[in-house]
């Protein structure tokens, strides 16, 4: 319990940092008209794969022994994938709902 204290103690402005991020970004988002919510998600979505890299990069610095470092990146990998392929679905669908339907004969 030391050790926590003595580490948020430590970084102190950046917790504080985190905690007005987070309540910038709801204020934010919660002043998006609901016309621009999906492709402000999926542009958000395909910013995932910053999180990509970073999770090999993490993998492939971690030592052989650290399977918490190993198991974290792998499923940060996987994750951030399923998220960026989403992304682009749903970009993908909703660009195909502004394209003109041709005509039947």
């Amino acid at each position: 319990m030391e050790n926590i204290l003595n580490w948020v103690g430590s970084h102190e402005q950046y917790i504080y940092i985190v905690v007005l991020m987070i309540f910038v970004g709801i204020e934010v988002i919660g002043r998006v008209p609901a016309v621009l919510h999906t492709p402000l998600m999926s542009g958000a979505n395909a910013i995932h794969g910053v999180v990509i890299i970073g999770a090999i990069i993490v993998m492939g610095k971690a030592e052989g022994d650290n399977y918490a470092a190993l198991i974290l990146g792998f499923l940060a990998v996987i994750l951030g994938t399923l998220n960026v392929v989403g992304g682009f679905v749903v970009t993908d669908r909703m660009l195909e709902m502004f394209k003109s339907k041709k005509s039947q004969k």
